[in-house]
């Protein structure tokens, strides 16, 4: 799963990545205006957001991504704490508000209880699709009751798209979920892994719920 961190602190968005860095893979941003370019992208499990930032402030960034129509879970992460500052994070879309200083502890607790509600996350960490099983602790995959075997990148692929089934996925979002922004790879990597997924899912049938959306990217549907 991917996490985006926009904090303009540096010390504690370095401390924050950390925290994180052996659950979930994490991408980092020190302002607005990154953070709400990476936010555009719909690639993320979840955003920990600050709010008091120069530039585009943490409820400008909520509001632009909800305007997109991205439903990506938002925890609030600020030093303000009145209720207005609480009141108005919540009304804007936000899912979840935490206020400086925290215990670590508790922010991975909060933001593993936004992925479960979400259904990024389920208490087991097992995610389905029809007769398909990515059991996520051990990134194993049972498939019509029978483990099959997938490199770790044909995993997230196939994770990535399981969790979004039904919607249309870009070759870039893909790219920029499953390999990241600073991949040294090119896009072209999407269309190897795919045709690689296909051919494993093959014997059971389901490689024919992948559908190409000619000149966009992929979409999971059942055939």
């Amino acid at each position: 799963m991917r996490i985006l961190v926009v904090e303009d602190h540096l010390p504690l968005l370095n401390s924050i990545v950390e925290l994180l860095a052996d659950e979930f893979e994490v991408d980092p941003a020190d302002n607005g205006e990154d953070g709400l370019f990476f936010a555009m992208q719909n690639i993320y499990d979840a955003i920990i957001l600050d709010v008091m930032m120069p530039g585009i402030d943490g409820f400008e960034v909520l509001q632009s991504i909800r305007n997109e129509g991205i439903k990506t879970p938002v925890l609030f992460l600020t030093a303000r704490d009145a209720l207005e500052d609480r009141v108005k994070g919540l009304d804007s879309g936000g899912d979840d508000y935490l206020t400086k200083p925290f215990q670590a502890a508790e922010l991975k607790a909060r933001l593993r209880a936004l992925l479960r509600r979400s259904g990024s996350l389920t208490t087991n960490q097992t995610i389905q699709y029809r007769g398909i099983e990515l059991l996520g602790k051990d990134r194993d995959i049972i498939v019509d009751g029978g483990a099959i075997k997938l490199t770790l990148k044909q995993y997230e692929l196939l994770e990535y798209l399981i969790q979004n089934r039904g919607a249309i996925l870009t070759k870039e979002q893909i790219y920029d979920r499953v390999w990241g922004f600073d991949s040294d790879t090119t896009i072209a990597i999407v269309e190897v892994f795919m045709h690689h997924l296909r051919k494993k899912l093959e014997p059971s049938g389901y490689h024919t719920d992948i559908k190409t959306v000619r000149g966009v990217g992929y979409i999971l549907k059942e055939a």
